[in-house]
């Protein structure tokens, strides 16, 4: 069953037969038999070949969307972490139902929806033969509640499946197996299309499948029916040009893509990648880049389908003959990319060329992916970040800090801690391990550094969690299995792990050593798409995203602040000086080994039994019933309060008096610092809470599987502990009650606030929001008392997904900011909605007679109504209860 299906139909023509859709339909008349095939397809050159073949190849899909269906895309795809928060709301509406005195059942989804579980694996064990068994044990034992509740939602909820833990990632098994091109439906062909509520969705742009991330709230309530809301978005084409230098990867392409994009400003952009340098990217390639298009700030980073896609469907073991049918349908509908003088020239908004052959090896980092850095700069910059002002760049440390050096005895050797000692090295992440040529380059490098007598020191949590079971199939295929594990990079499990936060705890005496010297600036070194700040791991500082090559080389290293031009790796069996590039493999010898052991066999053999699951996860036992039975004192599952007291049409808009400031933030603020996904701190709001509900610390597990729980994940709203809140006197998730002066953490601030009828808003600077689709960053601002955000800028889906909580996104004018109008966050605040509307202009008013004037971020009147029902699922709920009898 496929979690990439396309758009659905709308009005009388929904609920009619296929011939009679086929009369019905507006667009009857652009339908026509499918060259060489049986099916047909609602040929969109007929509206105008000239014009239609000008258009940007994402626009084209939107186009024969709209004419076939002339409404929305309809979600079908969930990772467990946003999952479980959905079933969890979904749950509570039938409840909602049964209270307005409705039908619980019209509660159900209206599409196929697939929710695969990625997000929970942790590692708890690394560089052992058994890491993958006991992480995978431990999964299970922690997460048994959720797992059985995600049973009960597959039985009781229509159309939904659920994929086991140990099955992969979700975007690179949809990559490498679920993802069609094209579907066929009622003996009509259209492109396959995706919207997914990870921000990754945009993974399988690089498959020429249109595809984006959505919230969690905007997805649940698409699930029930409600189309997309968007506006046609502008489209920028990069033209790639050049051919890359054999040092360099895709990963360094992509790094580098993501700081010349995030510079340019793509925010809700379409980007569309063209170019001849395009027909040297394969497939994985193109995957690799288009899955951070949410780092670089776009809603997709498209390449259009060609030679190369239909090559890479064949070669993952998709049939001969639905290449073909793909093939034919693409070329009939000027949508198969080619490369030579025959396409004209296409119209995009705006344009932009990026050379691959001046791409440097780089990583980037170290508290940001857009951060690029070249690896021949490496060692100077950390050493400058080091005494820079604390920033996305600077720690802050006075010099004498600098040669900080920290005993460390492991294992009964004594070793040394100094500023940029490596302490985790994961490959990790759908981005590189979905690429076949980065992780055979890494193997690769892995066995001529084992042949040459290196190794990695013993205290660096090496992992290897791969996105399918296809990764470990041809690493061993390829014999460099061994040579990884040599290294420490043993099988950790197969799941999202150190790239989400689920890197586990260090070694004891690695943890020590760094609790006790808070001025030492230890690295992680990983493979994955987001290195923010407290996400990867809680005390590693400095943080940097790299190829699966890099991350090997770096942890035999050692160290970040290596030049690796100039310094050795380490010393060889021999007492030789080994460098990088005596180890580094060419492009030759990966794209020859990538041939040899890349066979459709591979992905037919890893996908056959997917749906299976382990022994333990089939005889877990779950729940019956169309209600659930809500499980006491449960610190997973709990009914959220968003439907409490629901009435039948909506209260009237009220402006807001006499507001407080939670927080003031600055720049870049992520769904990371808004609402964790790793770690819950013993002394925390939501490490109490779940002390005192009788979890033991060692069974805390993380926010990420507590998003069921609104209590836990309330506390946990801006738990970040790198968190920087200008109204706090230091870093971490604390801030000031006003006007008692308190400082506290922030959920206790949100308490006294809310004691006292006090209504809260959070002020912040540009790209407010960015990172993860995370719906718990606006769940979370919702349930602590927050009715409106204002900020410089703010990214796509936390926009949206605070609309869907009934939170007003605001924005200040241009060129005016927190800064700019003198604002401390210890005013009152009254903000003016008696003339509420789309983009409309809202006055504030500060408390001492202060006045200006920003721009309200409800973007359509679909949204504008969203908002006035006090948020999307609120809006859903009436609108089904309307639609059912009591």
């Amino acid at each position: 069953m496929s979690d990439s299906l396309s758009s659905g139909t709308s009005g009388n023509i929904a609920g009619s037969s296929a011939a009679q859709r086929a009369s019905l339909h507006p667009f009857a008349h652009l339908l026509e038999q499918l060259n060489g095939f049986d099916e047909k397809i609602y040929a969109i050159q007929k509206l105008g070949k000239d014009k239609v073949c000008r258009l940007p190849h994402c626009i084209r899909v939107l186009l024969e969307s709209a004419v076939r269906n002339c409404d929305g895309f309809l979600v079908t795809e969930a990772d467990d972490f946003t999952g479980v928060p959905c079933v969890v709301d979904l749950a509570a509406m039938r409840d909602a139902m049964v209270e307005l005195g409705c039908d619980p059942l019209k509660i159900n989804p209206k599409v196929p929806v697939d929710l695969i579980i990625d997000h929970s694996v942790q590692v708890d064990k690394a560089r052992s033969k058994d890491a993958a068994s006991y992480n995978e044990a431990m999964e299970m034992h922690r997460n048994k509640e959720r797992f059985a509740f995600l049973k009960w939602a597959a039985n009781t909820f229509s159309r939904m499946l659920i994929v086991p833990p140990g099955s992969g990632i979700v975007h690179q098994v949809n990559l490498e197996y679920l993802a069609k091109v094209v579907l066929t439906r009622d003996g009509v062909c259209f492109p396959d299309s995706l919207v997914g509520t990870d921000s990754h969705t945009t993974m399988i742009d690089g498959l020429g499948i249109l595809g984006w991330g959505v919230g969690g709230i905007e997805a649940e309530a698409t699930m029930l029916g409600q189309p997309v809301s968007m506006t046609l978005p502008p489209v920028l084409g990069v033209r790639l040009v050049g051919r890359l230098s054999p040092s360099c990867t895709t990963t360094d392409v992509v790094l580098h893509v993501v700081r010349i994009l995030r510079m340019r400003g793509v925010v809700d952009h379409f980007v569309e990648f063209f170019g001849e340098a395009c027909a040297t990217l394969s497939a994985p390639d193109r995957a690799t880049i288009a899955n951070m298009s949410p780092e670089f700030g776009a809603t997709i980073g498209y390449f259009p389908p060609d030679e190369v896609t239909l090559k890479y469907l064949l070669s993952t073991g998709r049939s001969p003959r639905e290449v073909e049918k793909i093939r034919a349908y693409l070329l009939q509908q000027g949508m198969l990319r080619m490369y030579d003088c025959s396409e004209p020239e296409v119209y995009y908004t705006d344009v932009l060329e990026i050379d691959l052959s001046k791409i440097e090896p780089c990583v980037a980092g170290p508290k940001r992916p857009q951060d690029e850095v070249f690896l021949r700069n490496l060692k100077a910059e950390f050493t400058a970040n080091l005494t820079a002002p604390p920033g996305f760049k600077g720690f802050g440390l006075k010099s004498e800090a600098v040669s900080l050096r920290v005993p460390l005895k492991f294992q009964g050797k004594n070793f040394e801690l100094k500023q940029g000692s490596v302490v985790i090295a994961a490959i990790t992440s759908c981005t590189n391990t979905s690429n076949p040529f980065v992780m055979i380059g890494a193997g690769l490098l892995a066995q001529k550094a084992v042949e040459l007598g290196l190794s990695v020191p013993p205290y660096i949590k090496t992992s290897l969690s791969p996105g399918s079971h296809v990764v470990l199939r041809y690493l061993e295929a390829a014999g460099v299995l061994p040579a990884l594990e040599a290294l420490g990079f043993y099988l950790a499990g197969f799941g999202c792990m150190t790239c989400i936060g689920n890197s586990g705890d260090l070694p004891e005496e690695v943890t020590a050593a760094i609790q006790a010297n808070p001025d030492l600036i230890t690295a992680a070194v990983l493979s994955g798409n987001r290195n923010f700040e407290g996400r990867v791991h809680q005390l590693t500082r400095a943080n940097y995203l790299a190829s699966p090559p890099l991350c090997v080389a770096f942890a035999i290293a050692g160290r970040v602040d290596i030049d690796f031009e100039a310094e050795p790796l380490g010393i060889g069996k021999n007492g030789q000086q080994v460098y990088l590039r005596d180890i580094w493999p060419s492009p030759t010898a990966v794209n020859a080994l990538v041939e040899t052991v890349l066979l459709p066999s591979l992905f037919e053999e890893a996908y056959r039994n997917i749906q299976q699951g382990n022994e333990t996860w089939r005889a877990l036992e779950a729940p019956v019933g169309t209600l659930l039975k809500w499980p006491e004192n449960s610190t997973y599952i709990h009914k959220p309060p968003y439907f409490n007291g629901l009435t039948r049409e909506p209260l009237p808009v009220q402006s807001i008096s006499k507001a407080r400031c939670l927080l003031l933030l600055g720049d870049s603020i992520t769904t990371d610092h808004i609402s964790p996904a790793g770690r819950i701190e013993k002394n925390s709001p939501a490490g109490r809470y779940l002390l005192a509900h009788g979890v033991t610390q060692r069974d805390f597990n993380s926010y990420g599987s507590r998003r069921g729980n609104d209590e836990v994940m309330t506390r946990g709203t801006f738990a970040n502990i790198r968190l920087v809140n200008k109204l706090a006197s230091a870093p971490g998730p604390i801030t000031k009650h006003f006007p008692s002066g308190q400082e506290l953490p922030v959920f206790d601030v949100a308490q006294m606030y809310r004691e006292a009828s006090t209504p809260l808003i959070v002020i912040a600077g540009k790209e407010y929001g960015s990172g993860s689709s995370r719906d718990w960053a606006a769940k979370g601002v919702a349930l602590l008392g927050v009715k409106a955000v204002i900020a410089e800028s703010y990214e796509r889906i936390h926009r949206s997904n605070l609309v869907g909580m009934g939170v007003l996104p605001l924005q200040f004018q241009e060129g005016e900011s927190a800064t700019s109008l003198g604002l401390t966050g210890a005013e009152e605040f009254f903000i003016d909605l008696t003339n509420l509307g789309v983009k409309a202009a809202i006055e504030v008013q500060v408390g001492d007679g202060r006045r200006f004037t920003t721009r309200c971020r409800l973007e359509t009147n679909v949204e504008l109504e969203y908002f006035k029902n006090g948020g999307i699922l609120q809006f859903v709920l009436r609108k089904s209860a309307s639609n059912s009898g009591s």
